[in-house]
């Protein structure tokens, strides 16, 4: 019995028969009668060979991004065949995802899902440009966003003096930051990099904390220190952090000092106090550029409100400060973490519903037993004479 191969979109069907060592789809109507389109691209060896990915990984992702195209390598010859617009996505997807390997970049399952989502967003659009940017070129690898969200962000950036990067772990919010951050400077666009985090975290506090104030402040500081080994000269941190060309310091550190011609990062945004944040971005100089980093639903201050959330509302519709979003889509981590924030994030919707539903209950009851207990109106009794 031949295999099927269907279309959930177009409900076309396409029976597959083996010959020569392709495989050839005969269109068969199922009530659509898309038309049918095959396909072949020629590839170089070594191209080839980091197109498909190790173990043809990178294959297997496009597969899955198209199931009703039948893709089939042989040698430096990749064959399509299937509804002739699937068809045509494919092979765009590929000559762009080529592209890309001649721009020297290498190639994972999120640059290949990424491209195929912006091609299906508009067929026009070329992925190789807007991804194949580099930010940075360091110890042989390029720093450069991975999705388009990243993209946006990068360019946001570029384009205002302040920019708040919103989203869940692992879209890249601080290490793009800091990647436009080195560049600046090196640039020299401005004359030294702040960043900065309050030390507030998962419920810990400093005075329980052994050693000095520095010793307690440093594993908050950890991870600042370890993206800048990864984006400069390991040899050169020192000096710089020596010399003030580069600053990492707590955030109560920035009260009373004006920063000018600095590029400056508040990392873990969503842990300030909205006294905090309103001291932070006051700090501003000429010349600077700010970028407030964090995620709203990984608040770990003990109570109260965070100065993130706030400040979303309040500074939203002011020239020269942009707020980017990043979402799941952009998360460039393990793929389990994407579904992890969005499990996560159906998980918070599904208790703020239930907590309105709580309140307004509570509410009506409240009105219901005013009503219930309100004095009726009654004349005084009479003075007995």
């Amino acid at each position: 019995m031949p295999v099927r191969r269907c279309s959930t979109s177009t409900r076309t069907c396409w029976p597959a028969t083996a010959v020569s060592g392709r495989t050839l789809l005969a269109p068969t109507d199922a009530g659509g009668g898309t038309p049918f389109g095959e396909a072949h691209l020629h590839v170089d060896g070594i191209a080839m060979v980091r197109l498909l990915g190790p173990q043809d990984r990178l294959l297997t992702t496009i597969e899955r991004q198209y199931p009703v195209v039948n893709v089939h390598v042989r040698g430096n010859e990749i064959s399509l065949s299937g509804p002739a617009d699937d068809v045509e996505a494919v092979r765009r997807l590929i000559e762009e995802l080529q592209q890309m390997v001649r721009n020297g970049q290498n190639l994972s399952p999120v640059e290949v899902t990424t491209s195929a989502r912006i091609l299906d967003a508009d067929a026009s659009s070329s992925p190789s440009d807007l991804l194949g940017q580099a930010i940075l070129q360091t110890r042989g690898r390029s720093i450069r966003p991975k999705t388009l969200g990243q993209k946006q962000y990068v360019d946001a950036i570029d384009e205002n003096t302040i920019v708040f990067g919103i989203g869940p772990a692992g879209t890249g919010k601080t290490y793009l930051a800091m990647a436009k951050a080195v560049q600046a400077l090196q640039r020299k666009e401005v004359n030294r990099i702040i960043l900065t985090r309050p030390a507030v975290e998962a419920g810990e506090r400093l005075g329980f904390l052994p050693g000095s104030l520095t010793d307690k402040i440093d594993p908050y500081l950890r991870p600042l220190y370890d993206a800048l080994n990864e984006m400069m000269d390991p040899e050169l941190v020192p000096k710089l952090l020596a010399a003030g060309t580069v600053e990492v310091a707590p955030l109560a550190y920035m009260r009373g000092r004006t920063l000018n011609d600095s590029f400056v990062i508040l990392d873990e945004a969503q842990n300030t106090t909205p006294e905090q944040m309103k001291m932070f971005l006051t700090r501003l100089g000429f010349g600077s550029k700010m970028v407030v980093t964090g995620d709203i639903t990984q608040v770990d201050l003990p109570a109260g409100s965070s100065g993130l959330r706030i400040v979303t509302r309040i500074l939203d519709d002011i020239d020269e400060i942009h707020f980017a979003r990043l979402t799941s889509d952009d998360v460039v981590r393990h793929t389990l973490v994407g579904r992890i924030v969005d499990a996560y994030s159906e998980f918070d919707e599904k208790k703020q519903a239930q907590r309105f539903e709580r309140e307004q209950a509570a509410e009506f009851a409240n009105r219901a037993e005013r009503r219930g207990s309100a004095p009726r109106d009654h004349k005084p009794p009479r003075a007995s004479r």
